[in-house]
């Protein structure tokens, strides 16, 4: 029985429910509202204290009988609609998130929506669930402590950090002009210097290769080339004498060196002064180092490093990086496909050949070498199925790689993408 009926003898207007809403106002029947028992007005019938019913409405007036909402008045005709037709329909000019919070305020289910707007109700709900997936992972990229592309940049609070230190103006301007290319000409001129001079590194490693510039001693013992040589130590003593002035500039020594692009630095400069060490070793005759021309020869290819130092200075390698780190579960899955696509292709593989004595596949790390290169679409030619069996599994194989390939690299890209736009945007406020 409904709360204020015990007061008073039953009339007519006992059959009726009288609902305000944002002071549209109707008169209902009972009959009509209990047709969907579990919608909000339906409840109410039920209700047998007005605090039960305050649960269920803004307001109660006892005398009247009258409920009151403080809801959308236009959108509780449709509301009402639904109650006499048993259909709902989208409400023009509505967001379908609004619309999809009163029809749960009201009790009504997503089930109840008519053919003709149903279909655009899911399309519209999954648009804005995707939308808000990816700004909760486009903010929890950016607060994150890891490597983001705002961490490779100078930000504001590192300048502010300069005030209060020795020589603060001195350090804050040089350290400026060595974190943003786009602050004035002189940083300009600085950051096309540090680049050519990675370029010119790059170079003399790939040219220090080849053999028509090694030299030998008088002894036949193979000799650095005295150009090439100069040009490495230039280049070094470059590299060094910048990562000390960051250093010495740098707000906070213990963050700088926490930066990846500055362990990056860091890492291209170490090899040299190792391989200087071992060499000066080497020429003492130390007994106890048999194997320094292998280590030297380890330590001088870790140069190579020197091509992450770009990274400085393009925003694509940066937003790659960014990339690589924030994807680690896409990576993950597709390692595991992979992983799981080469040992099962592997095994037939190797059923199918190993009988066959023209076949190369007589093993199954030889199958295994043959199903990565096929799934990754590389292809070498190496070896390759003979028989009619082996070549319809080869066939499988590369169409399955495609597959599995194409399945995560689609978000890899996506968040690529999205990283590369991002450091754009930064980068063009920062030479504003």
């Amino acid at each position: 029985m409904v709360y204020g009926q015990i007061f008073r003898q039953r009339s007519p207007d006992d059959c009726f429910i009288n609902v305000n809403v944002g002071g549209f106002k109707q008169r209902m029947e009972h009959n009509i509202v209990k047709r969907f028992p579990q919608t909000r007005l339906g409840r109410l019938l039920c209700c047998s204290s007005k605090e039960a019913i305050l649960e269920l409405c803004d307001d109660f007036s006892p005398s009247n009988m009258e409920y009151y909402f403080d809801r959308n008045p236009h959108f509780f005709c449709y509301v009402l609609n639904f109650y006499l037709t048993g259909k709902l329909h989208l409400v023009d000019g509505l967001c379908v998130v609004s619309f999809f919070q009163e029809i749960e305020y009201w009790g009504i289910k997503e089930r109840h929506l008519d053919f003709c707007c149903s279909s655009k109700f899911h399309e519209l709900m999954e648009l804005v669930q995707d939308k808000e997936r990816d700004q909760e992972s486009e903010d929890q990229q950016l607060h994150s402590s890891d490597s983001s592309i705002e961490e490779l940049s100078a930000s504001d609070e590192d300048i502010e950090m300069f005030d209060g230190s020795w020589c603060a103006d001195v350090r804050r301007n040089i350290w400026i002009r060595l974190e943003n290319p786009g602050y004035s000409t002189s940083a300009k001129a600085m950051a096309v210097a540090s680049l050519s001079v990675v370029i010119v590194s790059i170079v003399a490693m790939c040219i220090h290769s080849m053999p028509e510039f090694h030299q030998v001693d008088l002894n036949e013992k193979e000799i650095e080339n005295p150009v090439l040589d100069s040009l490495e130590n230039f280049c070094v003593l470059f590299f060094s004498a910048e990562f000390i002035l960051r250093l010495a500039v740098a707000p906070l020594a213990r963050k700088f060196l926490c930066r990846p692009l500055n362990i990056i630095d860091l890492m291209s400069v170490i090899p040299f002064y190792v391989t200087l060490a071992c060499d000066t070793a080497d020429e003492g005759e130390n007994t106890n180092l048999e194997n320094v021309g292998k280590v030297v020869q380890i330590l001088r290819l870790m140069r190579v490093f020197r091509i992450l130092k770009l990274a400085r200075h393009s925003a694509g390698l940066r937003s790659l990086g960014a990339t690589l780190r924030h994807s680690s579960r896409e990576v993950g899955l597709l390692v595991l496909f992979l992983s799981v696509g080469i040992s099962m292709f592997s095994a037939l593989i190797y059923c199918l050949e190993k009988e066959s004595l023209e076949s190369d596949l007589q093993t199954m790390p030889i199958g295994w070498w043959w199903a990565t290169v096929s799934m990754t679409t590389v292809g070498y030619g190496d070896v390759f199925p003979v028989t009619l069996g082996g070549k319809v599994i080869g066939t499988l194989c590369i169409i399955c790689g495609l597959l599995i390939v194409a399945l995560p690299i689609t978000n890899i890209f996506n968040k690529f993408a999205k990283f590369y736009e991002r450091q754009r945007r930064i980068d063009l406020r920062r030479n504003k």
